[in-house]
Order: structure tokens, then sequence, then C-alpha cells
């Protein structure tokens, strides 16, 4: 007695899936290619705008560092290069500075290389009672105040920052840390070491150390707290009160912070 068994999907089951799959694929990459040109129109259209918004502004943009800088960050987002090649508005001018240049009336690579020369001033300047670490914002206030070479400068602190990135391919030691909640220049080719970075963090927060606070929160001995304190003294980095009842040190990269 036979029975019958009930089939399964046939051939022309997987034929037509494979057909809607294709299906699928192809609607799918049309979409994409819509989108895709959907979002180069709608690009175009912000750089046409930032690109107005620049003739129209200049002035203000070149004034203002605060707004030179928002305006920067935003022309890179949209792929506009602020030290790109002279574009015909530029040349009507008697240009040559690149778009950016062409918005703020300067070259923008001409002025991120005067804010550099006088952070490497201020930073050489101040090196003897810091250490080599100064503080982001105090920099570009000194830059502000500008005794020095270029004299005063409206500077913001995006713009200290990419002059100190600048710097780093002349192999002056010059770079970015963060030392707690706070941006430093390192203006000397050594390293901080994980304690010196943890005892500055702690001065930061504390205002002082001395030896036994050390001892006492991170449970070192007296040998480890000691050494570091000795390099970092050696380095500039920190300065002893002597009077105080147990030596206290201070570091004045940090003395600036309530100003």
């Amino acid at each position: 007695m036979s029975s019958r068994r009930g089939r399964g999907p046939g051939l022309s089951a997987f034929q037509n899936n494979s057909s809607l799959a294709s299906s699928y694929a192809m609607h799918g990459d049309a979409l994409k290619a819509a989108n895709m040109e959907a979002l180069k129109t709608q690009l175009a259209v912000f750089q046409s705008l930032a690109h107005n918004f620049a003739l129209t502004h200049a002035e203000n943009i070149k004034q203002d560092p605060a707004l030179r800088n928002e305006f920067h960050r935003m022309c890179t987002s949209i792929g506009v290069d602020p030290a790109a090649a002279t574009n015909a508005a530029g040349s009507k001018k008697g240009g040559g500075g690149g778009f950016f240049g062409m918005m703020a009336g300067r070259d923008d690579k001409e002025f991120v290389a005067k804010v550099a020369l006088r952070v490497v001033e201020v930073c050489r300047a101040s090196r003897e009672e810091n250490g080599g670490l100064l503080g982001v914002e105090e920099c570009r206030q000194r830059v502000a105040k500008g005794k020095g070479v270029g004299g005063a400068m409206e500077v913001a602190s995006d713009d200290v920052l990419r002059a100190v990135e600048s710097l780093k391919p002349l192999g002056g030691g010059f770079s970015i840390i963060i030392v707690g909640s706070k941006q430093m220049i390192r203006s000397i080719p050594k390293e901080l070491s994980t304690d010196q970075s943890t005892v500055l963090e702690a001065i930061q927060i504390q205002g002082f150390i001395t030896v036994s606070m050390l001892e006492d929160n991170l449970n070192w001995e007296n040998a480890r707290a000691e050494t570091v304190i000795e390099d970092l003294l050696s380095a500039s980095l920190v300065w002893v009160d002597a009077k105080a009842p147990e030596k206290e040190y201070w570091s004045p990269a940090f003395m600036h912070d309530d100003d």
C-alpha cells in the first residue's frame, strides 16, 4: 500500500525566491543611488551657503575668534577645506589665500603659523616657572596680551590647539596632554610618567600635595613619593613651600585656574 508524502517546494519556488531577492537588491541599489545624489545636492547647497556667508560676514569672522573657529569646524564637517586652493572669489580679490583665507581676510596657514610662533615664544618664556607645562587657556591669554613677536593677537583656544598641532612635525616636543580635566601644552620632549601625572592631577584637585598625603591617599611607600616629587622639582613642574609644618608642593601650571 503506497502513501503519498507532502511535497516540499519545487525548483520553481527556489527560482522565484532568487528572482525576488535579485529584484530587492536592484531596488536597494537604486534607493542608495538616489539617496547619494540627494546628499550630494544638499552638501553642494551647504557649501554654497557657507561660501556666501563667508563673503557677507568676512569682517565679523575675522575679528571674532569664537565665530571663526565655529565656522572653521563647520567648513571641515561639510568638506570645505579652509586651506584649500584659491577659489574664483578669492582670485577676484587678488587673493591667493584659500577659502578660509578669503573669508577671513588672510591665509589660514599663515595665521596658524603666526599663532604657533607666539605659542612657542610664550612657552619658552614661561618654561622656568612651569617646567614646560602651560595650560591652553593661560597660553591663549598670554598670546592675547602680546608682549613679544607679533604683538597682541585675538585668538581662541582652538587657534592655540591648531597651532600646537602644526608644531608637531618640527619635532620640538610640543604637544597637548590632559592632566586631570585640564588641557596642557607640553613644550619639552620628556614624557610625564604615570606617577608624575597622578601627582599633578592631585595638585589640580587639592591645590597642593605633601609626601604624607601621597602616602595616605595613594598607599605609596615613602621612597616612591619622595622620588616622584624630586623629579617634578628638578623639572620645575612643582614649587615647594618649605615654611609649612610639612613641606607643601604646588604647581605653577594650576595657579591661574581661578583667574
